[in-house]
């Protein structure tokens, strides 16, 4: 009787969060699912101040999507979620005032980091190719390119100048800084030295011989002068042998890539944002978004007890799936293929509760 009463007790005590975290809502079924997580592991068990910011596609018109990158400057730690795009049939059925640009496009400029995607590794689940055993971390430079250009359709005939003079024709426009491509070989560099992980850079030079030139030359000056210090092993590759060797590869390195380039999906793997100096997270949709977004608190604020939760959270999410093969369709999809049989998968919110379940019976937490 003592000993559940002390347990009752250990169980309320929440884990005290000294600085906010902002928190950039969502769209539809990812909304809902927000909801379910924060009742079911977030509010019962952290006291945080949550500086909130509605970036669904109904609140375009009235939200300011640069204000809530600001506020992820000013605290250092947003944790966001998947939002819609509005092509011209959204724009029609949610009455907007215009085609809204992508969010994470205009937190990017704002920030102005790299977005690192990393696998979740689980033994159930095949993996691409039967000699990755190890995960590849992909970073994509998220500042111009093709997400900043001057895109247009040009209304009658004639030349293109930047400056443009009328012509029928589409065109688009784009540009980079030295200081931003500076910014993305830096946070490379401490990237592996944290991860003691060989580096490869992908670039199509051979095409955009100016624009991806230089960011092949400023990267190899930064990288000669300290890969040799840190004892990192860094290589450029075109983009197009980049591919193959990806395929082939057993994992274990990461992988520098422009912004256009990167990881198809967000299934399994972990997403984050971080700026040149590393003090600035903002994690994205994909799984693991809000135990990894509130893991840089503790860096940032020694809060080994919220480092403790974060890492218990991701390695339950991740038995529940190995151990006890309880886990969504899509997973279930990559292990059965056309064998697929209804028993073999759980919606969302029975996966999670199977979850709860676990952290209540084997990590003693209610």
């Amino acid at each position: 009787m003592v000993s559940h009463v002390f347990f009752v007790q250990q169980a309320r005590q929440k884990v005290v969060i000294q600085n906010p975290v902002v928190e950039l809502d969502d769209d539809e079924v990812a909304r809902i699912i927000r909801t379910s997580i924060k009742e079911k592991f977030i509010a019962p068990y952290l006291e945080l101040d949550m500086k909130y910011y509605d970036l669904g596609l109904s609140h375009h018109d009235a939200t300011l999507t640069v204000e809530a990158a600001k506020a992820t400057q000013k605290y250092k730690v947003g944790i966001k979620r998947a939002t819609i795009t509005p092509d011209e049939v959204r724009v029609k059925e949610f009455n907007l005032k215009k085609m809204w640009k992508s969010t994470n496009g205009t937190s990017h400029d704002t920030l102005v980091g790299t977005v690192f995607c990393e696998p979740i590794i689980l033994l159930r689940i095949p993996k691409p190719t039967h000699d990755r055993v190890k995960p590849i971390i992909i970073g994509r430079h998220t500042f111009g390119d093709q997400y900043r250009p001057t895109d247009f359709a040009a209304p009658k005939p004639g030349r293109l100048q930047l400056l443009f003079m009328p012509a029928d024709s589409d065109a688009t426009s784009m540009y980079n800084t030295d200081e931003s491509i500076m910014g993305f070989a830096h946070t490379f560099f401490k990237m592996v030295c944290a991860r003691r992980m060989p580096l490869f850079m992908s670039t199509k030079n051979t095409i955009l011989k100016k624009y991806d030139g230089r960011f092949k030359d400023i990267s190899q000056e930064i990288y000669e002068n300290i890969s040799l210090e840190a004892g990192i092993c860094y290589e450029r590759r075109l983009i197009d042998d980049m591919v193959i060797q990806v395929i082939k590869s057993s994992g274990g390195f990461v992988l520098a890539c422009k912004n256009y380039d990167g990881f198809g999906s967000w299934g399994m793997l972990t997403s984050e944002l971080i700026t040149s100096d590393r003090q600035i997270i903002k994690s994205e949709a994909a799984h693991g978004k809000r135990t990894r977004g509130l893991l840089h608190r503790p860096k940032l604020d020694s809060n080994g007890a919220l480092r403790k939760f974060c890492l218990d959270v991701e390695a339950t999410c991740v038995e529940v799936i190995d151990k006890d093969g309880i886990m969504t369709k899509d997973l279930a999809l990559a292990i059965h293929g056309k064998e697929m049989k209804h028993e073999y998968w759980v919606v969302t919110n029975i996966y999670m509760d199977a979850v709860k379940l676990l952290r209540v019976n084997k990590r003693g937490v209610r």
